[in-house]
C-alpha cells in the first residue's frame, strides 16, 4: 500500500534530501520514551490487581502498539492514551473483568508517573559528554498538568521533545521520524532513534536515520533479512551510548 493512502510507506521510499544526507554521521540521539527511558512495569500492578497476572500487562501494550498502527493505516487517530484506556476495556471484555473509571484513572496516572530505569541517567551523560545532542521523539501526546519526563527526573538532559499527535499518526509512519528532522532542519542521517521497539528502529532507518536498540527484556533485533537491522544493540543505555560513540565520535 502506498504511503499517500496509509500514512506508511515502504523504506524503498527515500526522498533525495534523505539520500543526499546519508553519508551524514548522527549527531542527534532520538529517543523514544516508553519502554526505552521510562520503565513500564510501573504499570504491571493495576493489571495484577485486575487480571490475577502482571503478565497481562504485556498484552495490553503489544494491543496497544497494534492498533495504533491500525489507527494510522486507517487515516484516523486518537491520543495514545485513550486508545491504551480502550485497549484495557477490551481486554477487560476479553478476560470478563468488569473495568471501572477508577481503574481507567489509575492506569492515566500510571502512564503519567513510569519512573525512568536505573540505567538511563549513566547512559544520557555518556552521551551527553561525548557531544550528542539529545531529544525525545513519544506516542504519547503532550499533558498540559503533568510531564512524564519532568516526573521521572529526566526532563533536563534533553533539548526538545516531540510527539506524534504534532502529525497525528503513531510511530512507525516516516511522516514521524521526518517531522522531527525538519523542526531540527537536519537531514534525517543526522538522526539515530534510540528505541527498545525494534519496530520504532526499522521505521527511523526506513527515512535515512541510524537505529541503535535498547534489548530490555522482552525485546531483541528481527533478523530478518530484507528489514534493516540496527547498527547498535545492547542491552541499556550505557552500553548502546559506549558503541555509538565507537562508531560516530
Amino acid at each position: 500500500m502506498r504511503g499517500a493512502a496509509t500514512g506508511l510507506e515502504p523504506s524503498s521510499n527515500i526522498s533525495a534530501q534523505e539520500r543526499k544526507g546519508a553519508a551524514v554521521a548522527p549527531s542527534i540521539c532520538v529517543f523514544d520514551v516508553n519502554e526505552t527511558l521510562l520503565d513500564i512495569e510501573f504499570i504491571a500492578p493495576l493489571f495484577h490487581r485486575l487480571f490475577g497476572n502482571a503478565k497481562v500487562l504485556r498484552e495490553w501494550f503489544a494491543q496497544l502498539i497494534l492498533y495504533s498502527n491500525v489507527i494510522t493505516l486507517s487515516g484516523s487517530y486518537t491520543t495514545f492514551f485513550a486508545l491504551g484506556q480502550g485497549v484495557l476495556k477490551m481486554l477487560g471484555s476479553i478476560h470478563g473483568v468488569a473495568i471501572r473509571e477508577a481503574d481507567i484513572d489509575e492506569l492515566r496516572q500510571r502512564m503519567l508517573t513510569m519512573p525512568a530505569h536505573s540505567d538511563v541517567p549513566t547512559g544520557l551523560q555518556q552521551l551527553k559528554d561525548a557531544g550528542f545532542r539529545l531529544i525525545t521523539l513519544t506516542n504519547s501526546p503532550p499533558d498540559p498538568q503533568l510531564s512524564p519526563l519532568k516526573h521521572a527526573g529526566i526532563d533536563g538532559w534533553f533539548e526538545r521533545s516531540f510527539s506524534v499527535d504534532r502529525v497525528r499518526r503513531f510511530k512507525p509512519a516516516p511522516q514521524v521520524y521526518r517531522m522531527v528532522a525538519e523542526e531540527l532542519d537536519v537531514p534525517p542521517a543526522a538522526m539515530c532513534l534510540v528505541a527498545a521497539h525494534v519496530w520504532d528502529t526499522i521505521g527511523a532507518q526506513s527515512v535515512g536515520c541510524s537505529g541503535a536498540l535498547v534489548a530490555r527484556p522482552g525485546n531483541a533485533p528481527l533478523p530478518v533479512q530484507a528489514l534493516p537491522q540496527p547498527e547498535v544493540v545492547a542491552p541499556d543505555v550505557p552500553g548502546v551510548a559506549a558503541q555509538m560513540i565507537r562508531l560516530w565520535r
